[in-house]
């Protein structure tokens, strides 16, 4: 089941700027794509664990995580933000590179994605997102199933994503973006319901 757009058209990061708090929304490509419901607990708990993982692993260097809602515009060159026609928002982000972070988010590509799955989100994350997160030039994906115990991670080599490596929730996984930071899934794991 895909994700519900808004209408047909084109929008940009000024008509997003515009709506409604009520509601989240993604821009890719210029079409709006409603965020999921309400997380569920183990959603939750994935995506605090791993952030916070990560934040302590980062704590007084370059790289810093932040956790959605976070707006993460990723213009195709040199447009104004309000021309910009992607927006997501990733359950965490990583950056490396400060010069990306302003007072709205962040414009440009993270060094790192994680994105936690839920069943109406994993297809548009693992086709759409992906697809969108290589072309812009995300050097690590990852792709948590909480469901099904599995990190599937993708890492561009030569502006390309090949096959994911594949950890799952009784080990850990390292990501080379953000600094050789080590997940521990067997902890996430003992903390699920």
């Amino acid at each position: 089941m895909g994700l519900p757009l808004r209408t047909e058209g084109h929008y940009t990061y000024a008509d997003y700027c515009g709506w409604d708090d009520d509601q989240r929304w993604e821009l890719i490509d210029g079409q709006a794509y409603a965020m999921a419901p309400g997380p569920t607990r183990a959603h939750q708990i994935v995506v605090g664990e791993v952030f916070r993982q990560i934040a302590n692993a980062l704590e007084g260097k370059r790289c810093q995580a932040y956790v959605a809602p976070f707006d993460v515009r990723l213009p195709r060159g040199d447009e104004a933000d309000d021309s910009i026609d992607t927006v997501v928002q990733p359950d965490i982000a990583v950056f490396c590179d400060p010069t990306k972070l302003d007072a709205r988010g962040a414009r440009g590509a993270p060094d790192g994605i994680v994105e936690v799955l839920s069943p109406s989100s994993a297809q548009h994350d693992h086709v759409r997102k992906r697809a969108l997160y290589e072309r812009s030039g995300v050097a690590e994906y990852w792709l948590v199933h909480p469901t099904d115990r599995v990190v599937h991670v993708y890492r561009a080599v030569d502006g390309r994503y090949g096959r994911p490596d594949v950890a799952t929730f009784d080990g850990s996984a390292t990501s080379a973006a953000a600094g050789g930071v080590t997940i521990d899934f067997a902890r996430i794991a003992a903390l699920l319901p």
